[in-house]
This record gives structure tokens, sequence and C-alpha cells, in this order.
């Protein structure tokens, strides 16, 4: 057979369902054989970053490597899409053809050193130079990307590989790979008591649980240990989802990124902190003041990279393992031990007193606000958003306000930040990705003009496949966060922040999107009632101020203008 048809059996082998891609030249030779493959879709991007975004999406909800495929021609163009994954810990699969080898420095058109381009934001890089390869290499692609610490891997293939015949008896995959986690290991036994016994001992301990939770599919776990031990728990942004918002040892996201005054106090004031699958980055710890490394708080850290844990903090116990593994047996050791929970029990009824308060001053300074404010959508989308649904959400107002106020139902992956690079054009190419995952799910979209700038062709992916994709675009008209940012961090006038008027239903309608306007408060529950009524995709637009004007929950920003007249709520 042909080396292409290899290729096609191996995914197939690894029930690989969906690719994310689009077509050029050195990639015809698959395509040629594709047609006898209907069981692995092909979904064409109109953008090869796009398309790695859209795997991006698919592996954060599927739990299965995300595959991507582009020409040489766009080899480069996906770059962007794999360095959020690889920072974000996310498993892709990674497929670029090339002109044949022999003929790159002969200048032949669109060749050019690939590997080099992508070894530094990678697991692992390979160029395939034998069709006998192309088996074994896939094999260890699956087993790298989805084993220890996931991440990307990148496949290089010349077109003149895929053309040639074959004959081969090694096309099977590795089952144990198909899925992340590939393999789960404990951490060391001996740490692991150490970390339960110093849990034991605070009297105001604090759970933080980073995306790796989810990632783990963790989340049981942390909640049984929390219940156990009656520890609190908070998350990052991209962690958001790991606990139900409405459980009673939930104090939602903490950091500069979604965290507010409730949260961060708390982080602030526990004696202990266990980071579960967090990299401890400059997000979740506000540069790495919350909390203060000189406060002598106990740190306790439990990742499944060598590279994370203990990384930033001096840290008590360092534990290297899977989160889930290392869970069970950090319960099972709990329930064996006893402790006194007076101070513990105080601790937890002081936090209960701190959220109640909190959220009754939210509720009340919301109900002053008459205008259309983030925070009023988000209640909005509350009331009228399907149970089973998805929300993606690009940096800038879209994530922000969400990751701090939007009320998780229940445990899972529920809700999608790219908060690893914070790059735009993020959102509507991962709630492709989403869709494609769980088609049975209403997909959100939350992405702001900036974004829309990035990834306008799209609307036409949308549109195609016929996805069940409400796209909510925040018309600020500008770049709001670098003006916010110029505005309170530098005291300086901002520039090539404005954009000028747009009609961007116009542009949805011109993809045969079913538009809406959002102007005022009035329109809100009308509108999100028709979209959420009908299934297929429909795109609403939210004109809000930018972010110097209505200050979200940052913590710098709200200090900033503490003693000024705007809209914050932090």
């Amino acid at each position: 057979m042909k080396a292409a048809k290899v290729f096609l059996e191996m995914l197939k082998e690894y029930e690989v369902d969906c690719v994310f891609g689009l077509p050029g030249e050195t990639t015809l030779p698959i395509y040629v054989e594709w047609l006898n493959y209907p069981d692995i879709k092909h979904i064409m991007a109109r953008d090869e970053r796009s398309a790695a975004y859209m795997a991006d999406g698919y592996a954060r909800v599927s739990f299965k490597p995300g595959i991507v495929e582009a020409p040489s021609a766009g080899a480069a163009h996906i770059l962007p899409a794999i360095v959020e994954a690889y920072k974000a810990s996310i498993p892709l699969i990674a497929i670029t053809t090339d002109v044949p080898l022999h003929m790159e420095k002969k200048n032949m058109l669109t060749g050019f050193n690939q590997s080099s381009l992508f070894s530094g934001v990678t697991k692992e890089t390979h160029t395939i130079t034998k069709s006998e390869e192309i088996p074994y290499i896939i094999r260890r692609a699956f087993r790298i990307a989805t084993t220890g610490k996931p991440g990307p891997v990148h496949i290089r293939i010349p077109m003149d590989i895929l053309e040639q015949d074959v004959n081969l008896r090694d096309i099977y995959a590795q089952k144990d790979f198909v899925r992340y986690p590939g393999h789960r290991f404990t951490a060391e036994a001996e740490k692991v008591m150490e970390a339960t016994d110093l849990l034991l001992q605070s009297g105001k301990p604090l759970i933080i649980c980073g995306q790796g939770v989810l990632l783990s599919q963790a989340w049981d776990e942390v909640i049984k240990l929390a219940e156990l031990l009656r520890i609190p728990i908070g998350t990052t942004i991209t962690g958001k989802g790991v606990i139900n918002s409405d459980h009673p040892l939930s104090i939602g996201v903490i950091g500069s990124r979604g965290g507010t005054s409730f949260s961060n106090k708390i982080v602030d004031e526990a004696d202990t902190i266990f980071y579960i699958g967090c990299n401890t980055d400059s997000a979740a710890t506000d540069n790495w003041t919350l909390p203060s490394p000189y406060n002598g708080k106990n740190i306790i850290h439990l990742d499944v990279s060598e590279v994370e844990a203990g990384n930033v903090y001096k840290t008590c116990v360092i534990m290297i393992g899977d989160a889930k593994a290392t869970l069970k047996l950090m319960i099972k050791l709990a329930k064996e031990k006893t402790y006194d929970n007076t101070a513990r029990s105080l601790w937890v009824k002081t936090i209960s007193e701190l959220r109640e308060k909190y959220n009754t001053e939210l509720k009340e300074k919301l109900q002053k606000i008459k205008s259309l404010h983030p925070l009023k959508i988000l209640k909005a989308l509350e009331n009228y958003i399907p149970e089973k649904h998805i929300i993606v959400a690009d940096a800038g107002v879209s994530a922000i306000y969400t990751s701090a106020f939007w009320p998780v139902r229940k445990p899972g992956r529920s809700l999608i930040f790219n908060y690893s690079m914070g790059s735009l054009g993020y959102s509507l190419p991962a709630s492709v990705g989403a869709y494609m995952a769980k088609p049975d799910h209403t997909i959100v979209t939350l992405m702001g003009d900036g974004s829309f700038g990035f990834v306008a062709g799209e609307f036409e992916t949308v549109r195609r496949i016929n996805a069940n994709i409400k796209i909510f675009l925040y018309n600020n008209r500008s770049f709001g966060w670098i003006r916010a940012t110029l505005h309170f961090k530098y005291k300086a006038k901002y520039f090539s922040t404005d954009f000028c008027e747009v009609d961007y239903c116009k542009i949805a309608e011109g993809y045969r999107i079913p538009a809406y306007s959002v102007n005022s408060l009035h329109d809100l529950n009308e509108i999100f009632k028709r979209v959420f009524r009908e299934e297929g995709p429909a795109f609403i637009e939210l004109k809000v101020e930018p972010e110097d004007k209505e200050v979200p929950p940052v913590p710098k920003w709200v200090k900033a203008c503490a003693d000024k007249e705007v809209e914050m709520f932090y």
C-alpha cells in the first residue's frame, strides 16, 4: 500500500475520529487516500493556526490527543497554537508535510527546516526519512504526547515519502495511549505521607488546583480529600471547573486573572497551601506576590512535571506524580489518621461567613447597574444556557469576568481559557474543536472585537459544519486590555488601540449566520432566549465599555482606581 494509506491506517488504529487542517500540495497524497476513511472526519479550517487551535479545543474536551495537519506552505502558521499547547500541557499531534528533503537546499517552493522551528515548543519533533518508519513514529508520538506532562509532538513527512509503496506488518496501536493520561504514576509514598501529615497539622489549609487537575480528571479525588479533611479549594483561571461553585468548600478562582477580594484574602490568610497540577505562574500568584514567598507559609506541591513541582516557592513537600493516582493514595492515608479539627472548623466557618458577606455585597452592587455591564450579561447567560454546555473564552473581557463570576454547575471540563499564552483569536476555532468532541453540547464562544479580526474567516467553518456554537462578541471598539494597562500601569495616553466602527452583524450575516445586536439591558433576555431556543450557529454582538472605564477584577487595576468613581467588581 501507499505510505499515505499506512499513515491513515495508524490514525484509525488510534481511534482518531477527527483531524483539523486545510489542503496544500504537499499533503495531497494523504487526501487522495482519505476518501476511503470516512470515519476519520477532516475539518477544513480557513487558516492553519485556527486548525491547530481547533485541535487544542478538541483535546481539552475529549481527553484524546488533538490532531492537526498542515502543508509545508502553512507549517509555520500553526506555531502560535503549538506554543499555547506546549505551555498549557495539551497533547497534540502536529503533522506537517514537506517537499522532498533533498530539494530543500535547491530552494524548492515552500521548503524550509521545519524541525528547527518546532524543536523548542514540542516534546519531540520527528522527520520521517523512510516510509517504513511511519507506524513506529506515530506510536512514539502518541505515547510521548499523552504520558507524563502532556504536550504537543511534531511529525514532519516529506511528500515523496507519502507516495512510496510499502509492505508493512507492524500497523498497530499501543492502546494505552489512545487517551490521556496514558499511564498514571503515583508520587513517592513517603512524600505522600509527609504531605498528609502536614495538612492534618495545619489550622488554615488551602488547596489550589491548576489545569493539571482537569487534565488528570482528578476533580472527584480533590473534592473527596477536601471534604474528608475540611479544606477549602481555590483554582487558577485554567483550573476553573475542578469544583462546583456552590460547594461550601469552594472559594473560586484566585490570583490576578479571575481572583476576587474574597478569594485572594483566603490565600493571604492560609497557613498551608497545597498546589495540585499548578505551575504557580504569574497569573495564579499575582506576579508571585500571592502568597508572598517571604511570609513563612507551608507549601506542598503535587505535579506530574518535575519541572513545575517546587519550581517557584520554597516547598516543604514536593510530590511528583499524576494527580488522580496520588490523591487516591493520600485519601487512603488520611482515612487512617485522626486529627484535632477545632481550628479547621473555625477556619471553614470564617470562610463561609466571608463568602456570604461578599456575595451579598456583590448582589447589591450589581442591582444598581443599569448599563450593559459584562456581569449583567453573564447573569442573563446563566439563566438561558442549556445544562449541557461548554464555554470557551478569549483573553480580555470575555475571560476575566467569566473566570471570576461564572457559576460552575458541576465539576469537570465545562470552561476553556487559553491563559497559558493568552493570545487573541483562540476561542472561536477552539469552540469548533470542542463541538467536534461534544456535538451534543451547546458551545458558547466569548470573544472580543480584538479577537474577531484574527479569525473572522472561521465564521465560514462554523456555518459549513452547522455547529451549535453561539458566538458572543464583546464590542468595546478597542484592544481594551492594552488600553487599560497603559492607563493603570503606565499612566500613559493610549494609541494604536482603538478601532473604527464595524457592523459585525452584517459580517456574520454574510456568512449566513443569524446575527443580533444587544445595545441595552432591555434587549438582553429576549435575544438570549431566542438564541438558545434554536439549534445551529448564532452571533450576538454585545456593546460594552473598554476595561479602563468598566474596570474588571484585576487586583492592581482595582487598587489604581480605588479613589475614582468608576465601575469595578473585585
